[in-house]
């Protein structure tokens, strides 16, 4: 009988010896990932407050990282997104289509926003952009009389600044970290783009539109177009600074190698541009390069703008991409 009480005392024991272990190692299991919580908190406490100037010289003073935002334009809208803001954000452009989650958002206009809208929403900042300025001075500054922070974002004119941009938006976001991975996928995948057209030897001539005739615009000098020709030693057929109005006869003369399509209004618009006046004499026409690239993630500097290039780089040299 003694022999019995013994045994049964040791299994009691050992049951609770082992609750034990299960509950220390369930705390050890649990004791990183709490960690890690209470640090990315600690860290993003000590971002704040935090004072940045925006495009036009105000000093915007953010106490916490904002939890209601609103955005004005694509390319902010996309950062943001990209930075992992979804549940903040709660209105943005009319013209916001990336994301998916974008369109789910409530809408706050285009360049003419509603001002009473956004302020029915009561956002902690509105990201506004320097390309909105002359449109939409009135707007923005009803905002600030209404005791919100508006921050203009700087229009981006080449990469470095896109950077700049998306670094910007990180730490009014708390979301530094995030944008620093974001900058660096970015920078890798343009390192690859450039790997891969430093190889090519002869360097081809491009018209790039960006509107149909009879007014056909390009890009020239000056501009993020030409900075991506140049990053992937492509030659511009256009030689003035900025954009400039191109005339068909123009185009003929120069003979380009490729015409890159940057619009998507235009219906068939590929075989439109073949099918002008005298263009079967053209390079690119004969040798079926006039190729109608995503003018979005060509345009919007934000961080799809790496995959652009990759996109702009493969219309030109398919060759050194293996297409």
């Amino acid at each position: 009988m003694k022999k019995m009480w013994q045994l049964w005392l040791t299994a009691i024991l050992a049951t609770f010896l082992l609750a034990a272990c299960g509950t220390e190692n369930a705390e050890k299991d649990n004791k990183p990932a709490t960690e890690n919580t209470q640090k990315e908190a600690k860290t993003a406490e000590a971002a704040f407050p935090v004072t940045l100037t925006d495009a036009v010289g105000n000093d915007i003073t953010l106490e916490q990282a904002p939890e209601t935002i609103v955005s004005m334009i694509p390319s902010n809208t996309e950062i943001l997104f990209a930075l992992g803001l979804n549940d903040e954000i709660v209105g943005v452009n009319d013209w916001d289509n990336y994301p998916e989650e974008a369109l789910e958002k409530e809408k706050i206009g285009g360049q003419e926003f509603n001002v009473e809208k956004i302020v029915s929403m009561t956002p902690d900042i509105v990201f506004a952009h320097e390309s909105m300025l002359g449109i939409s001075d009135e707007g923005l500054q009803q905002l600030r009389d209404a005791g919100i922070n508006v921050f203009v974002v700087k229009n981006a004119a080449d990469f470095e600044e896109t950077y700049e941009t998306i670094e910007t938006l990180g730490k009014a976001t708390g979301k530094s970290e995030e944008a620093a991975t974001i900058i660096e996928d970015m920078k890798a995948k343009v390192e690859e783009v450039l790997a891969k057209t430093a190889t090519v030897e002869n360097k081809k001539r491009v018209l790039i539109e960006n509107s149909d005739a009879p007014e056909i615009y390009a890009p020239g000098k000056n501009t993020f177009m030409q900075e991506m020709l140049d990053m992937i030693g492509a030659e511009n057929i256009v030689t003035e600074e900025d954009w400039v109005m191109i005339s068909p006869e123009e185009i003929v003369s120069q003979n380009p190698d490729v015409i890159l399509i940057m619009y998507s209004y235009v219906p068939d618009i590929v075989e439109s541009v073949k099918n002008r006046d005298g263009f079967g004499d053209i390079t690119a026409v004969k040798e079926d390069a006039v190729v109608q690239v995503n003018e979005d993630i060509t345009s919007r500097t934000g961080p799809r703008l790496a995959i652009g290039l990759e996109e702009v780089a493969k219309a030109i040299y398919p060759e050194a991409f293996g297409e």
